[in-house]
């Protein structure tokens, strides 16, 4: 069994990720709270206000959570019983979720294997009679083949989503994540690359859309009790905005510091390759994900015991998931080769010099499981 040394032991833990909640945030939190009003109120207005020059000026609609910014687009897009949506199985359960709430079928596609989103040939092999929106994610903060997938989207009428949850500020060839196809999807989940405790975005640049969208999330109804539509309960509380606009403040440095982290992680690492960027692609590195074929979940001991957090996205491919046993999935090598090889290793901005040099030298210690 591989024990660390003494020296090593004398170093504090390096967590996977490091939510960062300062005074800033706080005292947002408290203005809010002092002024009383806490829910879709003045904040969550500026927050929307503000989130769109982020996305080429389109229409930005505040909800409760990612999950919910999947759910309420595919609702305004009207998908339903009768529909699939195409998605990849490498990704979080949420992506799938948001098909199924609906009352649609998930289809499941293979990946690229350098940038593990969806690979547009897969796609286009997936898509069928019943086929009628693509959703591909940006994953790990390296955007999808957008540029690839509109036209596929385009030629077959099919409606185009960005699961862009784990991409604020990712671009395509100088395009921001969110301003593609018919509506982009972010998070606010602690652990993202910007946070407002909890919550999500939806980006649109069709007004009417948006109208829908916002109606959907607050019980259908732009004013009180003149409800139009049958709606959910779906807002974003002002505290939450609050938050958020702060991060949001802070999303150009924080992405400065991921992309210079992964500059020295690629430069000090030995033992296994960086992450591959695309061409004309800006990665925001939600994660920085290495491939340790045959000995990923023995790296992961071995770091742990280092000190050194690490994590895997994801173990488990979605279509086998309990939920989705026997779903409508051909073959995926790539989906099932990533969920067996990966491993992400600390990237958030917080990180210090020191801290870098741990990382990879434990990594490149692995030399001999690689």
């Amino acid at each position: 069994m591989y024990e660390p040394d003494e020296g090593e032991r004398n170093d504090g833990p390096i967590p996977p990720a490091r939510p960062v909640i300062g005074e800033a945030e706080i005292a947002a939190a408290v203005r809010v709270l002092r002024s009383g009003q806490v829910v879709q109120g003045p904040e969550v207005a500026a927050f929307e206000d503000e989130f769109s020059g982020w996305v080429d000026g389109r229409h930005c609609v505040a909800v409760n959570s990612g999950t919910s910014a999947l759910q309420l687009t595919l609702m305004a897009l009207g998908l339903g019983p009768s529909d699939e949506v195409i998605v990849p199985s490498f990704s979080f359960a949420a992506t799938a979720n948001a098909v199924r709430l609906v009352g649609a079928t998930p289809v499941f596609a293979d990946i690229d294997p350098r940038t593990f989103c969806l690979d547009p040939a897969s796609v286009e092999a997936a898509i069928g009679p019943r086929t009628a929106a693509i959703m591909p994610v940006h994953l790990y903060g390296h955007p999808a083949a957008m540029d690839r997938l509109e036209p596929i989207a385009a030629r077959h009428g099919l409606a185009l989503v960005e699961d862009a949850c784990q991409a604020h500020g990712a671009a395509l060839h100088g395009r921001p994540a969110g301003s593609f196809g018919a509506a982009g999807c972010f998070s606010f989940y602690p652990t993202k690359n910007m946070h407002a405790l909890e919550g999500g975005m939806i980006t649109t640049a069709d007004s009417g859309m948006a109208r829908t969208l916002r109606l959907l999330r607050n019980q259908g109804m732009e004013r009180r009790y003149a409800n139009e539509i049958v709606g959910a309960n779906m807002r974003m509380t002002d505290v939450a905005a609050a938050i958020g606009r702060v991060q949001l403040a802070r999303l150009p440095e924080s992405t400065e510091r991921r992309q210079a982290n992964a500059k020295t992680l690629g430069c000090l690492l030995t033992a296994v390759p960086p992450p591959p960027v695309a061409d004309g692609a800006w990665h925001v590195y939600h994660q920085y994900t290495v491939r340790v074929p045959g000995a990923r979940d023995e790296a992961h001991r071995r770091l742990a015991a280092r000190g050194i957090g690490s994590a895997v996205y994801y173990p488990t491919p979605i279509h086998r998931l309990a939920p989705y046993l026997g779903s409508c999935a051909g073959e995926l090598p790539e989906t099932e080769r990533a969920a067996a090889e990966v491993l992400s290793l600390p990237i958030h901005p917080t990180l210090t010099e020191r801290e870098l040099v741990r990382i990879a030298e434990a990594v490149n210690d692995l030399g001999c499981l690689l």
